[in-house]
């Protein structure tokens, strides 16, 4: 796959200025925790559909002591949920679609161009292609210092959180304690 053009040039937003900090992530995302993939977002535009967002990236993430060990690298699978909490930050903010939440309905013409490590800075841009009442389609890109380090395609579809709440309920509570969640 050729590479795309950026989806935003980096002179049009600035890091700085926050759009929505963790506090209003959560207002529209519920992953928690270890899961949580976004610090802020700091540009929407919508016009074109265009939102950026970063994760500061920690020595603290679940997945540095195992991935790899001595030499910690982000997931690209974390990179692409960094994506789609993003796009659905975004779509659930401005009431874009149907469904109280959304889940990865698949992933195309994904590619990794370099590496994210601890102490890293992945910015994401995202651009909503389209949005029907079952499906969204988003471009993805993200960077650490203005280097490109992933790119694709993510399509997002409606869960049916009901049904997944009835399941949900014959399962043990999580271990909430700080143990628990280091590792």
């Amino acid at each position: 796959m050729p590479r795309r053009p950026p989806i935003l040039d980096f002179s049009e937003f600035d890091l700085n200025q926050i759009v929505a900090d963790i506090e209003v992530i959560r207002q529209y995302n519920r992953q928690r925790y270890e899961m949580e993939q976004l610090t802020a977002v700091c540009f929407e535009d919508h016009k074109r559909r265009i939102c950026v967002g970063y994760k500061d990236v920690t020595p603290n993430e679940f997945w540095v002591r195992g991935h790899m060990p001595g030499m910690p690298l982000m997931p690209g699978v974390i990179m692409c949920e960094a994506a789609a909490q993003l796009a659905s930050y975004y779509t659930h903010r401005y009431g874009l679609m149907d469904g109280a939440l959304i889940g990865f309905g698949g992933l195309e013409d994904v590619r990794f161009r370099g590496i994210v490590r601890p102490g890293d800075r992945l910015v994401i841009m995202a651009q909503l292609l389209k949005i029907r009442k079952q499906m969204l389609t988003c471009e993805f890109q993200g960077y650490t210092n203005q280097n490109r380090v992933c790119e694709g395609i993510l399509i997002g579809i409606p869960l049916p959180v009901e049904q997944l709440m009835e399941g949900a309920a014959t399962l043990p509570e999580p271990d909430s304690s700080p143990d628990a969640q280091t590792g």
